[in-house]
């Protein structure tokens, strides 16, 4: 475990390890759950995961999603969306949604590479990038999106029993497995709770 005081020049030095570009390899929400089929047809979609450089503890910045939206609504994710046509690339996809969700400028963001890549049932093909924000500002989110700004310690993604595996029912009937990662009264699931996991596996592993 890390300690809080250099733990900001701990973590970097784990991430300087992730590819500076979209690799191969590649999770999914079948992981957990092989018996379910992904779509044949995945579209593109792109997130930043900003590790905040707070001074009292470093944390991961995430939003919750408004109950009123037609998808993940009230399910806490990060900022991120559709990679679009006017997108150079999924890094600047992740970028463009973090401004337009959150208030966070690209220019205040160091990419620092790439988390694998993920699929998901609700058919999207999801590349995760990790980048640093050295001097956070002060948060504007999009109300008609983002219900709250959730900054999660790292202390608490590293905690050795962060995550649980939770079973639900879908509509079908049907049993579906996930990660499940509780913090200040939320419960980070699916694509994100994943992902976050990914991300504890990097930090986590000693060179």
């Amino acid at each position: 475990m890390f300690q809080i005081e250099g733990m900001l020049d701990a973590l970097l030095k784990r991430l300087a390890a992730l590819p500076a570009t979209p690799h191969l390899a590649q999770d999914s929400d079948r992981d957990l759950n092989p018996d379910w089929p992904l779509p044949p047809q995945l579209k593109p979609a792109a997130v930043l995961v900003p590790v905040l450089a707070r001074a009292a503890e470093p944390a991961i910045l995430l939003t919750l999603r408004q109950p009123h939206l037609s998808a993940h609504a009230g399910q806490v994710s990060f900022p991120g969306g559709r990679i679009d046509p006017r997108d150079e690339s999924a890094a600047a996809a992740a970028l463009r949604e973090a401004d337009e969700e959150v208030g966070l400028p690209p220019a205040h963001v160091q990419p620092l590479g790439f988390l694998n890549t993920y699929n998901t049932f609700t058919g999207f093909q999801v590349v995760p990038l990790v980048g640093l924000v050295a001097q956070p500002p002060r948060w504007q989110p999009n109300e008609d999106e983002v219900a709250e700004i959730i900054e999660l310690p790292v202390s608490a993604l590293l905690a050795p029993q962060a995550f649980h595996v939770r079973a639900f029912k879908v509509p079908s009937g049907q049993e579906r497995r996930t990660y499940v990662l509780s913090y200040n009264g939320h419960d980070i699931w699916g694509a994100t709770a994943a992902m976050l996991v990914n991300l504890k596996d990097v930090l986590s592993h000693e060179n």
